[in-house]
């Protein structure tokens, strides 16, 4: 027993010492392990560390990230507005404009058409957006984040060969509804956001009806009823496979792909549509080769340049209405025949690479046609009502009118003859000088150093007044350079001076809107008539006819013909970079502009070339259901006009008193004041008052005459006047005016001044 007891001991001995063994060979085995982990990490350097450290915490990032996004994409489902609520937010303000007759020329603002539900509308259209817009719609949950990564990765490889963006249907319907268009990228998170918020409130059938009924497609209308009915008029139920590719391909630009702006674009891109359809599966071969072309689309009432008009009359109606919502019809002076011949008359004649603009008034400044530019899709810079031109020699117009308003008639001696005024030597454009000449001839062949010396004859200041009066609103310099144009003007208010000569003088304010009523025809507003204000003269607008008329018939102007009486006025600055030509005829004016936006020369502009024949090319159309009206010319110069006569001085010498030193009105013959059957004030003394008078001490003897100097200046003849510039002969003063008794009674002079003329009143 003992010895059995001492081989088991002696096996629990050398059990426990393999056991202890073991024990040590794992533990050395793990140091070693240890050192060469720590060996190894030694050897990986630093880099090993910090990305084993980035990817610890970029994770757990990553994971607060996650989370951040599933609480902003909860809280942002729970505050956006139910799919019902969404639905009835379709209301906003259209404005249908009408032409002069009635007739519909365009519909502005947001229009939205009927409510189509997700069964209601066409499979192909829903299938169109989706292939061109968001291909993976029905399985991303608001983020295509595949399409975006193609994206990124574009964007550093610099591919073209993406058809869309990267925007998914649902971040568009966030953008559209909720947000705005800034390409930022807080904007892009947000919309991000929405749209995963859309995917969790909505599901795709409603997301997809809610974006193809909110959707814009240009000119106006949102959603695809809307649209169905702007460019084919018909319900957005009837779309056919074409229609609905020309719809879905508005989307990425309406205005430049709409067909009514660009047909061939229109086509071009839908196109794209049906190719995008027939590879994803959504049409057969067959029906991707359907031609587009052959869609019917709506006739447009108006014109592309059309625009410019609405443009500039539109936004006087936050002055002329009070503030509403609701829909109106905005009646407005435009001729939808004259906008068409005005637009072809421009296209027609404006030279390669520069722009054209027109205006045209009726007699009470009623726009009939207003063109802004050569094409409003590619510029809608209105340069009818906006742009700043020098008007070059058509600003004359202003210059002759203060030198007939002084004095001058058409045929007054003038001569072109070289001038220098405080250092500036004005040239003729032909660089000669014919001498001795007549105003009329001098206007009619556009002679500079004429105007000059006409401009320095009335006064600079004077021409400035004048351009004022006939409404130019920009500054008007008062430099000696002025008289040639070289103060910048607006065709629009060019062609309003112009207008105020062809209506006898009376100033003209041109306007478009005559009415605007609700859609169920009640007026809120209408226009009425100002008050005529006359500017100058008759004789002076008979003058200044007589002279435009000159320049059509002989002059510069004569490109400017149409068959019945034009008057007229061209206009060119130097080095041909501006073309005028204002003209009117039987009481239709309009104004002609052309010339390059960057002010560059444009060969061969000039204002009796391109601009005149511009105008013939509008006015020949614009006049021909007008009757035939010939200009009153004739000159009826006003009494202090006309030469005296020495023994004629307008009437009996007995219809004549004088005014003595002492105030008192003495007539011809009487010696005796107390015979003078008026008091210092001007009113007739009579019974008791005369005979108190019959005691007073005579008064001294009037002069039984007037002096020369006398005469002269009370019948408007030659006065020594230094408030004129040297060498002036022309033109009463108002001093020397003859008052009738009947409109002002007269004042007692200051003692000591030289007797007054006046004149009594026949009968």
């Amino acid at each position: 027993m003992s010895k059995r007891g001492d081989k088991l001991t002696n096996k629990g001995k050398r059990g426990s010492r393999r056991a202890a063994t073991e024990r040590a060979r794992s533990r050395s085995s793990s140091r070693s392990s240890k050192r060469r982990k720590t060996t190894a990490a030694k050897e990986r350097g630093p880099v090993w560390k910090w990305t084993r450290r980035i990817a610890i915490w970029g994770g757990a990032a990553a994971l607060l990230g996650a989370i951040f996004l599933v609480f902003a994409v909860g809280f942002a489902a729970r505050s956006i507005p139910s799919f019902y609520q969404l639905k009835a937010t379709q209301n906003a303000q259209t404005i249908l404009v009408r032409a002069r007759d009635g007739t519909e020329i365009v519909e502005l603002g947001p229009s939205f058409g009927e409510w189509l539900e997700f069964e209601e509308i066409p499979d192909n259209m829903k299938n169109a957006m989706i292939a061109v817009e968001d291909k993976r719609f029905y399985s991303h949950f608001g983020v295509d984040f595949y399409r975006t990564a193609g994206a990124i990765v574009e964007g550093f490889t610099g591919s073209r060969s993406r058809v869309g963006g990267t925007s998914t249907i649902s971040q568009q319907l966030a953008r559209n509804v909720f947000l705005n268009s800034n390409r930022t990228i807080d904007r892009k998170a947000r919309e991000a956001v929405l749209a995963m918020a859309l995917e969790w409130k909505f599901s795709k059938e409603q997301i997809l009806e809610l974006y193809l009924n909110k959707v814009y497609f240009g000119g106006g209308a949102y959603g695809v009823d809307s649209a169905s009915r702007k460019f084919f008029s018909h319900p957005g139920r009837d779309l056919s496979v074409a229609e609905s590719a020309i719809i879905a391909g508005l989307v990425k630009a309406p205005s430049r792909y709409s067909p009514t702006a660009d047909v061939n674009a229109a086509v071009n891109r839908a196109q794209t549509v049906l190719r995008l359809m027939r590879e994803q599966g959504f049409i057969t071969e067959e029906e991707a080769a359907v031609d587009v072309a052959t869609v019917d689309l709506k006739e447009q009432s108006g014109q592309n340049s059309v625009r410019y008009f609405t443009d500039w009359a539109l936004p006087q109606l936050d002055l002329l209405l009070p503030e509403t919502f609701a829909p109106i019809e905005v009646w407005t002076t435009l001729d939808v025949g004259m906008q068409r011949a005005a637009t072809a008359a421009i296209d027609a004649n404006t030279p390669d690479g520069a722009q054209g603009a027109l205006v045209s008034l009726d007699r009470d400044g009623a726009i009939l046609a207003l063109v802004g530019g050569t094409d409003y899709v590619e510029t809608n810079f209105n340069r009818a009502t906006n742009a700043l031109r020098q008007p070059g020699s058509a600003w004359k117009l202003f210059v002759y009118l203060a030198a007939l308003e002084a004095g001058y008639t058409p045929d007054d001696r003038v001569v072109d003859t070289p001038v220098e005024i405080d250092g500036w030597r004005p040239r003729n454009s032909n660089g000669r000088n014919i001498g001795e000449t007549n105003l009329r001839t001098s206007f009619a062949y556009s002679i500079n150093t004429v105007a000059a010396q006409l401009g320095n004859e009335v006064g600079f200041g004077t021409v400035a007044s004048m351009a004022r009066r006939f409404g130019i609103t920009t500054p008007v310099s008062t430099y000696p350079s002025m008289v040639l144009g070289s103060s910048e003007v607006r065709l629009i208010d060019m062609t309003r001076a112009f207008a105020a000569i062809s209506a006898r003088g009376v100033g003209v304010e041109p306007y478009g809107i005559t009415r605007v009523q609700t859609a169920d025809g009640e007026v809120i507003y209408e226009r009425e008539e100002p008050r005529s204000v006359a500017l100058v003269p008759d004789y002076v607008v008979a003058g200044m006819t007589d002279l435009l008329q000159a320049a059509v018939q002989t002059g510069t102007g004569r490109a400017a013909q149409i068959g019945r009486p034009v008057a007229g006025k061209t206009g060119t600055t130097s080095s041909n970079k501006d073309g005028w030509f204002i003209g009117f005829s039987s009481g239709i004016t309009t104004g002609v502009w052309m010339g390059r936006d960057d002010a560059k020369p444009v060969r061969g502009l000039q204002g009796g070339t391109a601009p005149a024949r511009a105008f013939s090319a509008y006015m020949r159309y614009a006049v021909k259901d007008r009757a035939v009206e010939e200009f009153d010319t004739e000159l009826n110069l006003p009494e202090w006009r006309l030469e005296p006569d020495e023994e004629y001085l307008f009437g009996d010498p007995d219809d004549y008193y004088f005014i003595d030193e002492d105030g008192n009105l003495v007539e011809p013959g009487r010696r005796d004041p107390s015979d003078n059957p008026f008091d210092i004030e001007g009113e007739r003394i009579l019974g008791e008052d005369r005979q108190q008078n019959r005691g007073t001490p005579a008064a001294p003897e009037p002069p039984p005459a007037a002096s020369e100097d006398f005469l002269e200046r009370a019948t408007g003849g030659e006065l020594p006047d230094t408030s004129r510039a040297p060498g002036n002969p022309r033109g009463p003063q108002p001093a020397a005016r003859a008052v009738q008794p009947s409109q002002q009674p007269p004042q007692p002079p200051d003692r000591g001044a030289q007797p007054v003329r006046v004149t009594r009143p026949p009968g």
